[in-house]
């Protein structure tokens, strides 16, 4: 028997309008159809790109012709910000970028597997066998004990000191006489010997940085200037010979606990390393499942950072931190992760390289200059600025040159926290490797406090 109670509304609707036909779907249950707005999918704002387009890889200029050059020890030569404008419109500057580009454009989509044996040239294999020999000069030069100290260990300068001593004898080997006709050889190993003593670390300040990285890639550059490597080993340069560097440098860095050469390490990318970032970007540029968020997965680390330099460096500096997560110890890399591709990457490490290595006077003010990477005219001369030598160079790093109203030259070094060689600050490895000593490698703190 139908109820003849009239229909009362449920809380919360509006009742039929007078006259109007009630709206139903069978019961009491009101049709909300047309009372709930349609439901659209948001659309994704396009990501913006990035006003400054990636720096492109210059021409290579032709190589010099060795029996033309005037060889001689490498030195300082950017000493004021003139200096540095002058070196950034000089061909130096384009032969640097040619370079260090076209390394990096050389490992496109390479694995590091990808370079067998059987096609290093001989060249290659003398530089692998003198890493090698440097490698075991850090074994057999054991830290002295510092009491737990973070700060750098002082035998490094014995380990500095064997590798400059080897040196004369490996430039031997790697240049033959007849590499340099009718010149003597001996004074190009001695100008390319400055690059190769500078890429481990300064002597005085016991620190590491950007700076030394680029010495080495520069010795490879004189290498190459001279004819004893050709565009033939760029892949094996990157894949064999640098990831040989980083290696040892590993060791170096954790033996005597180098200091970062800079306040705050390098722009917080890593304390110590740049160009892996770069030459890993391009490897991993077109790979079809490995994406800019997997530096976050530990097991993608650990089955290929042995095989992209990108993934490698990022599973290091994890290592290296008292502090779980890259949101805290490196925000930078924990902030390009979200970049949609490694394409963008890629051309934001260019672009870092030109701005932040070879754009910052405080990291080039140490680059060197011979015959092979050629200061620009109108530079000043070190043995006329009163400056010394990188290596005699006293702690705190950074030098500034002025004459003052009498014309009296002075040459200080600034106090306080600079931008590069500031305060002395003590290494995230050094911390990871007492933490070793002490039992503790498994228990890395959550917090976001060192």
């Amino acid at each position: 028997m139908a109820s003849l109670s009239p229909t009362v509304p449920r809380a919360g609707t509006n009742p039929p309008a007078p006259g109007a036909a009630p709206h139903r779907l069978g019961g009491d249950i009101p049709n909300l159809k047309d009372r709930i707005p349609k439901l659209e999918p948001r659309r994704r704002k396009a990501e913006q790109a990035n006003p400054v387009p990636a720096p492109e890889t210059p021409s290579a200029p032709p190589r010099p012709d060795p029996a033309t050059l005037n060889f001689s020890t490498p030195s300082r030569r950017i000493l004021s910000p003139k200096d540095h404008q002058l070196f950034l419109s000089s061909p130096a500057y384009s032969l640097i970028l040619s370079f260090v580009f076209g390394l990096s454009e050389s490992v496109v989509d390479r694995p590091i597997s990808s370079v067998k044996e059987t096609e290093l040239s001989p060249a290659v294999k003398s530089i692998l066998a003198i890493l090698d020999e440097i490698d075991s000069l850090c074994v057999e030069s054991p830290p002295d004990d510092q009491g737990g100290s973070r700060f750098g260990n002082k035998t490094f300068r014995v380990f500095l000191d064997k590798v400059k001593q080897r040196s004369p004898t490996w430039h031997t080997a790697l240049i033959p006489a007849d590499t340099i006709p009718n010149g003597p050889s001996a004074a190009a190993g001695s100008e390319l010997s400055a690059y190769l003593c500078q890429s481990f670390g300064n002597r005085s300040r016991i620190d590491y940085g950007s700076g030394h990285e680029l010495n080495f890639v520069m010795w490879l550059l004189c290498l190459y200037q001279l004819g004893r490597v050709e565009r033939t080993d760029f892949p094996a340069l990157v894949l064999r010979v640098f990831t040989r560097y980083l290696s040892v440098m590993r060791r170096v860095q954790s033996t005597y606990y180098l200091e970062p050469a800079g306040s705050h390490g390098v722009w917080g990318l890593d304390d110590y390393q740049f160009l892996p970032f770069l030459f890993g970007a391009s490897q991993l540029l077109h790979h079809p499942f490995i994406t800019p968020r997997a530096i976050h997965q530990e097991l993608t680390l650990e089955e290929f950072g042995d095989e992209f330099l990108y993934l490698g460096q990022v599973a290091f500096v994890n290592s290296t931190k008292t502090v779980k997560g890259l949101r805290w110890h490196s925000p930078m890399l924990d902030d390009i992760s979200s970049a949609k591709s490694w394409n963008k990457i890629e051309g934001g490490m260019r672009r870092m390289f030109v701005n932040e290595v070879l754009g910052k006077l405080p990291v080039m003010q140490h680059f060197l200059f011979g015959s092979l990477i050629p200061a620009a005219e109108g530079m000043s001369e070190p043995q006329n600025m009163g400056v010394k030598e990188e290596e005699d160079e006293e702690e705190g790093g950074e030098v500034e040159v002025f004459d003052d109203k009498e014309g009296v030259r002075h040459v200080h070094q600034p106090s306080g926290w600079g931008d590069c060689c500031g305060i002395k600050v003590p290494s995230s490895i050094a911390a990871a490797e007492e933490m070793k000593k002490r039992g503790g490698v498994e228990q890395l703190r959550r917090i976001p406090f060192d």
